[in-house]
């Protein structure tokens, strides 16, 4: 019975070892690895099979792809880290609020994941993407008028909330590789959009 219970529990350790010291990351995605002496590690470990200290480091995956970052009324933002958000209500330089709904692509620059990390966390969807976005769009709607927002100058309001949050991203180690809008909404009063113009 000793024998069986000991065979058990030798399984138990050498499998837990086991996967304390290897770390697998797939494609698209780099690992980050927190070391108990010395903090965030400088060096990402990009796909493949790596070595770490069991019980000493611990390892982060890190999505490297294209990320899409929607804005419409089906993200549930319940999980504060979904990437996406609610539309996104604005004022236009005449006065019109109207609710915006699109798409933001962005990536995470490998080389700066590490910081990405140590500065601001795992949680840098809710901290940084989300209030970014939100702010930059509505400021760079309220540089247009209601018609050119719906009609003629929307590829010109692409380039510029772009431009914006590039400016806001970069230095974080988050690449804006496009802003695509979809909807925009005309909000009377309280809350409910009465007309829409889509693409």
């Amino acid at each position: 019975m000793s024998e069986s219970l000991d065979k058990i529990m030798y399984s138990f350790v050498v499998e837990d070892v086991l996967k304390g010291l290897f770390i697998y990351v797939p494609p698209g995605y780099v690992a980050c690895v927190y070391d108990l002496g010395r903090g965030v590690l400088k060096k990402v470990l990009t796909p493949g099979l790596h070595l770490k200290i069991p019980f000493w480091q611990k390892a982060k995956l890190f999505n490297t792809q294209t990320l899409e970052y929607s804005i419409n009324r089906k993200v549930n933002l319940e999980n504060e880290q979904s990437m996406g958000d609610q539309p996104i209500v604005a004022q236009t330089v005449d006065g019109k609020r109207i609710s915006i709904e699109g798409t933001v692509l962005l990536r995470l620059d490998i080389n700066q994941v590490p910081v990405i990390w140590q500065n601001i966390g795992e949680d840098f969807v809710s901290k940084i993407v989300r209030p970014t976005i939100r702010s930059r769009i509505r400021m760079v709607a309220s540089r247009y008028n209601h018609q050119d927002i719906c009609t003629t100058h929307r590829d010109k309001i692409e380039v510029d909330a772009k431009n914006e949050l590039e400016r806001i991203f970069y230095p974080r180690g988050i690449f804006v590789e496009n802003v695509l809008l979809s909807d925009i909404g005309h909000v009377s009063g309280g809350s409910k959009e009465e007309e829409r113009s889509e693409d």
